[in-house]
């Protein structure tokens, strides 16, 4: 199987294009993990409730919120998978609310969970800034599409897309190390020089520490994570004169020697972003090779 197969984003069982959607609504149970700040005093909350066909995961998060439990906390913004603010795993898997149908999901209890890899600030909502503290400020964050898409919108004679990285978090939680479930040996520091490091630590030449009130990932692995290491690549190709100033973030402490194939970062993309390819990408331009 290729890579690109083995890493097609994951997607509900059934969809409204693959599997006609019932024409009535079904009495689901809703089971929504609460905590607070760092996951403290963890639990589930069940909430039963009916569920109309067009409703989306976000959509039913929004009435247990209004007409049941006004304290329930998640993040939402766009409705429409363009923020990535929604991001949480459902069902055991990474995915958007705003844009996964309830009842596509074939489930009678549909379990609601925060982002591993993150550290939690409340039931659904984690903190993001542990994985921009490893962007670097500087870099540029509107960049063509990393796939061309096909086809030409109608009336529009020439466009450029922008890339398809949402910063959702998805890739970082789905990460086996980035997560903890990884049960490989962490990886021996290279020799032969000093490693580099995150542009955070350039605090040493004066510059502040992007990243320096931000929380570690709650699993200290080192990791940067594959939206940082695919954000590099990236810049890569867009500022090739920097490329041995990249390259030594890349190839540093926090960087792809962490990675181990997994691919779980490009299955759980909900936008066809391929981190695993741009980490590879990294990993073969200082020689690293493919183990």
């Amino acid at each position: 199987m290729s890579d690109a197969a083995k890493t097609a984003p994951e997607t509900p069982a059934a969809t409204p294009e693959s599997a006609p959607a019932p024409r009535q609504p079904r009495t689901l149970t809703v089971r929504v993990q609460r905590s607070g700040p760092g996951g403290s005093n963890a639990r589930f909350d069940d909430f039963r409730l009916p569920v109309r066909p067009e409703d989306s995961v976000l959509d039913v998060l929004d009435r247990i919120r209004v007409e049941t439990d006004p304290t329930l906390v998640y993040r939402h913004s766009c409705h429409h998978s363009s923020c990535g603010t929604c991001a949480m795993r459902i069902n055991g898997r990474e995915r958007l609310a705003c844009i996964t149908p309830m009842l596509a999901l074939d489930a009678d209890v549909v379990t609601l969970e925060p982002l591993r890899s993150l550290p939690v600030l409340g039931d659904l909502m984690v903190d993001m800034r542990p994985m921009f503290a490893h962007i670097d400020p500087d870099w540029g964050y509107v960049r063509p599409v990393e796939r061309a898409s096909t086809g030409v919108p109608h009336g529009v004679a020439r466009y450029t897309r922008l890339e398809n990285c949402i910063e959702c978090g998805a890739c970082m939680s789905a990460c086996p190390v980035s997560n903890g479930t990884d049960d490989t040996p962490p990886p021996e520091p290279r020799r032969g020089g000093q490693d580099g490091a995150h542009p955070a630590a350039s605090q040493a030449a004066g510059q502040p520490a992007r990243d320096q009130e931000a929380p570690a990932a709650p699993h200290g692995s080192g990791f940067m994570g594959p939206a940082p290491l695919a954000a590099l690549n990236r810049e890569l190709a867009r500022q090739p004169e920097r490329r041995e100033e990249l390259l030594h973030i890349g190839k540093g402490p926090h960087g792809e020697r962490h990675c181990r194939r997994h691919l779980a970062c490009s299955r759980a993309c909900p936008s066809g972003v391929y981190p695993a390819k741009d980490i590879m990408d990294i990993r073969m331009m200082h020689g690293g090779g493919k183990d």
